[in-house]
């Protein structure tokens, strides 16, 4: 039992000493089994939380995907309704993050600390949405791309901070598997982060920077996924030991083979075309291991 779950199952002892002997043993047997529900509950919504605000990450990115690829006209109106359900997405997890959200199966926010971090991500938000507001009506001039370029960034940092802060809350028992959930969650923002980089690069906005974030970002990917596998004392992963996951991450493993070589490719209309189609396997593969490590918590 972590601090947290202490804290919650001393809370409701105290309550029950004042029965005394007037509560029966069988009584006090139902009392003790609904607290171990509570616990479980809670426990279960913290791990529910990482994940979602970790999938915040990805979807900031995702969303200044989107809008690159509608301004480099690769299926831009299949693209800019993507984008328009991105947003709406995003809108709706930031809300039930702070205040919760029943069909996310999100709490509420477990301190102020967090909600504040919550309203930070707002704030940011409601300048970077209407950029891409205006690309999924179809605007997608030099000005407002450079704009989501400066701007998406600041946003996914932000909103890292709060997933960091979901992650602190767990105790000593489950700590190590949230920073797991935390780890494999970052795996679909950088997914989605690479593909940014490399449309970035076919747009010639800041190529050469875009370059070296892109090796970057390909190389904390594939240090991740193997750290995930078989450990990376660094990151603090201990490495899989639940065969079924361990299948899960074999599969990302080889889209990522796969996948990898095109953003090494200069970026012709196939490539671009292959780099859309392929991105979204791969990260769709990621996530059902996020789902797999939330599910062993």
């Amino acid at each position: 039992m972590n601090r947290r779950h202490f804290t919650i199952c001393a809370a409701l002892f105290t309550c029950l000493l004042p029965l005394g002997a007037a509560t029966t043993a069988q009584a006090q047997m139902d009392i003790m089994s609904q607290i171990g529900e509570i616990v479980d509950k809670s426990s279960a919504e913290l791990a529910v939380q990482i994940n979602l605000s970790g999938k915040q990450r990805m979807l900031t990115q995702k969303m200044s995907k989107e809008s690159f690829l509608v301004a480099l006209k690769v299926e831009p109106d299949k693209n800019r309704e993507n984008l328009k359900k991105t947003m709406a997405l995003f809108e709706r997890t930031l809300i039930g993050l702070k205040k919760g959200d029943e069909g996310l199966r999100l709490a509420v926010a477990p301190n102020d600390r967090i909600a504040a971090q919550l309203d930070v991500v707002m704030g940011l938000w409601k300048e970077f949405k209407p950029l891409v507001a205006r690309v999924a009506a179809g605007e997608a001039d030099r000005k407002v791309l450079e704009e989501i370029a400066r701007r998406n960034l600041p946003l996914l940092r932000e909103m890292n901070k709060a997933v960091k802060m979901f992650e602190k809350v767990s105790g000593a028992d489950t700590a190590e598997l949230a920073v797991v959930i935390n780890l494999s969650g970052r795996q679909r923002m950088l997914t989605q982060k690479m593909s940014k980089e490399f449309l970035l690069m076919a747009l010639k906005i800041d190529p050469e920077a875009n370059r070296e974030n892109l090796k970057k970002t390909m190389a904390l990917f594939d240090r991740t996924l193997k750290g995930l596998l078989d450990g990376d004392e660094e990151q603090g992963l201990p490495g899989t030991k639940e065969e079924h996951i361990r299948k899960q991450l074999k599969k990302v493993m080889a889209l990522w083979a796969d996948f990898a070589p095109l953003l090494n490719k200069p970026a012709t209309p196939e490539t671009l075309k292959a780099v859309a189609e392929k991105n979204l396997p791969l990260l769709a593969e990621m996530n059902r291991a996020v789902k797999m490590y939330e599910e062993s918590w």
